[in-house]
């Protein structure tokens, strides 16, 4: 006996996975998506493998235990078979507050960008179960983000952020580990945080983590999944295994360890932090080595420009591309008719990307490129068909002639540069 939509099927007495339904779960497109949606299947395997809460159900109960509010409105909408309204329903969040913390959780982010990545939420979100853990007195903890450098993120208070360590300035610019490692010392010395928690990233909180254990003489938990209070789950060999260990007080966290904070808003205090002592620095970051955005492998570049059958402009395309400092990338109908190579085809028949930010220009969105640009972190889409897929997929979408929206970017990533020289110019008279 088969229940489809539900994701299982029962096998005798013993209730299994549908793999396929899982799949239908994840894939907007498919013609089943919504009926699968719909019919209840609360958990979907997330693109890493791990088991996730499916937050688009109906009656969805959160980790706080709070039934959450379907804000874009997409089930009811599927459900009565009416196009989604543009108004936007303001929802106000209960409000978490922690006065006066008994202890805290440190959660070192990746910060990429300058905003937190979906990565630094789900660490934030593992912070908060590690907070509600039962304690043989009833004390109260708070979650601390620490982050360096520039900051462009607005919504601190959405994520779960209970208390934030911002350092800013040249010497937490770029690379620094040995200003960053100091300052984390510091940290350490004036407020004791129960746990340290860090990306296990390219990004620098591997690095960061393993030079805080080595420092404090911890043993830490690399690539740590799951953390169920005094026990936590690590990927070994390669990910083809699992080791359960004691938690220690350092862990570096894979992706979906934990759901992110999405039904209350936190406060978002500052926490101050001692003056510290000056660091004779034996690391000069110099800044990034200036390279050809298109010698970068489309499957490691973080800002793609794609071209689809849209672009009729192949010049103004190509240097639009090189003013962004974009890598180029294009569909499959760009490749077959001549106008790029087969190594910048992007989709599941070509390369699947993981860029940070997507540029889709002309690309409709076959089922192939979609699979393709799955693990991108933003897609903005540039089309006439206000309607085709792509536009569906995309965070942000510009229904517009695409020579007029290249020409303009061009022109303004071009005034971007130069007032950048003229600023270093100035700097160094």
């Amino acid at each position: 006996m088969s229940d489809f939509s539900s994701g299982r099927f029962s096998s005798g007495n013993e209730l299994r996975r549908d793999p396929r339904a899982e799949w239908i779960a994840r894939n907007r497109l498919h013609p089943l998506h919504k009926d699968t949606l719909l019919a209840g299947n609360a958990e979907v395997r997330g693109p890493s493998g791990l088991l996730r809460k499916n937050p688009h159900v109906v009656g969805f109960i959160g980790p706080n235990g709070i039934k959450r509010i379907d804000r874009i409105n997409a089930v009811s909408g599927a459900t009565t078979g009416k196009k989604r309204t543009s108004e936007v329903q303001s929802v106000q969040l209960p409000l978490h507050i922690v006065e006066h913390p008994d202890f805290y959780i440190m959660v070192v982010a990746d910060m990429v960008g300058g905003r937190l990545t979906s990565h630094d939420k789900d660490i934030l979100g593992l912070a908060h179960q590690l907070v509600a853990e039962p304690l043989p007195e009833k004390q109260s903890g708070a979650v601390v983000l620490v982050c360096f450098g520039e900051s462009k993120e607005t919504q601190f208070d959405l994520a779960g952020v209970d208390r934030i360590i911002h350092l800013e300035g040249e010497a937490f610019e770029g690379f620094s580990p040995e200003n960053r490692l100091a300052a984390l010392e510091q940290i350490e010395a004036q407020y004791q945080p129960k746990h340290w928690l860090f990306p296990d990233s390219i990004h620098g909180g591997t690095d960061l983590a393993c030079r805080l254990a080595a420092r404090l003489g911890e043993r830490l938990a690399a690539q740590a999944w799951q953390v169920k209070g005094a026990q936590t789950v690590s990927r070994c060999a390669s990910g083809s295994q699992d080791i359960l260990r004691d938690t220690p007080r350092i862990l570096t966290l894979m992706e979906e360890c934990a759901d992110a904070i999405d039904e209350t808003r936190h406060q978002a205090l500052p926490l101050l932090l001692e003056s510290m002592a000056k660091i004779d620095c034996r690391l000069l970051d110099k800044g990034q080595i200036a390279v050809d955005s298109n010698a970068v492998p489309l499957a490691e570049a973080e800002f793609i420009l794609s071209a689809g059958n849209g672009i009729h402009n192949w010049d103004q395309f190509h240097a639009t591309a090189e003013a962004l400092g974009a890598t180029e990338g294009a569909s499959r109908v760009a490749v077959d008719d001549g106008f790029m190579p087969r190594s910048r085809q992007v989709g599941a028949s070509g390369t699947w990307v993981t860029a940070r930010v997507y540029l889709a220009v002309g690309i409709s969105g076959a089922i192939q490129h979609m699979q393709g640009i799955g693990q991108c972190d933003k897609v903005v889409a540039i089309n006439t068909d206000a309607g085709c897929d792509m536009v569906k997929r995309a965070d942000l979408a510009v229904i517009a002639d695409s020579e007029a929206i290249l020409e303009e970017l061009a022109k303004l990533a071009q005034q971007y540069a130069l007032s950048k020289r003229q600023g270093e110019k100035s700097d160094a008279a």
